[in-house]
């Protein structure tokens, strides 16, 4: 015979506080703990870098600021924990930048160009481009989308979640490469 007094999950929903506890997003110990360790060598890193001072009281205030914000920040900088490609994927990566930056400088020239042209409004097309990336990360698609807009002529507006790009285009050359040889580079840096 069924139980009439029986409830059902939404009519009995578990009250907050109450349950079984589920750890999400949150790395594994070990993990967490090279994050951290690697968060405050970045830090430390790009402090020395731009501070300029190293007498004993700014290095101490450099150490305890990097070690403040290391164990604020290191779940945001590597949110899944640190991969164990991840050396490769940086060296690649500084790999990519000088031809990032050449590609930025073909296309400074090639704006200047249509800036400076005697037919400057016949040239300029803007029109907005849609493409479907092959890359399936979020940090490669980021990447991808900041060397779009990094380079003069193109603007990401838009990258949705299964990876279509919106890009704007100043003119029919600027947007004719895209998704090209940048995108199989980057693809080339973030590869497992």
């Amino acid at each position: 015979m069924p139980d009439n007094n029986a409830q059902t999950p939404e009519q009995n929903p578990p009250q907050k506080g109450r349950g079984t506890r589920v750890s999400i997003g949150q790395p594994p110990k070990r993990s967490a703990v090279s994050s951290f360790i690697l968060t405050f060598l970045i830090m430390a890193l790009f402090w020395v870098l731009f501070s300029g001072k190293f007498d004993l009281f700014h290095i101490s205030l450099g150490i305890v600021s990097c070690l403040i914000v290391s164990a604020l920040n290191h779940r945001f900088l590597f949110a899944s924990g640190v991969r164990p490609r991840l050396f490769i994927h940086c060296v690649r990566f500084v790999g990519y930048i000088p031809w990032l930056f050449y590609q930025i400088f073909l296309a400074n020239l090639h704006v200047l160009y249509l800036v400076f042209h005697p037919r400057l409004l016949d040239l300029i097309d803007p029109k907005i481009i849609q493409f479907n990336s092959m890359l399936k990360e979020d940090v490669p698609r980021t990447t991808f989308a900041n060397s779009i807009t990094l380079t003069p002529g193109t603007i990401t507006v838009h990258v949705s979640v299964m990876g279509k790009f919106s890009v704007h285009c100043i003119d029919d050359k600027s947007g004719e490469l895209l998704p090209g040889i940048m995108e199989e580079r980057i693809e080339k840096v973030f590869k497992s």
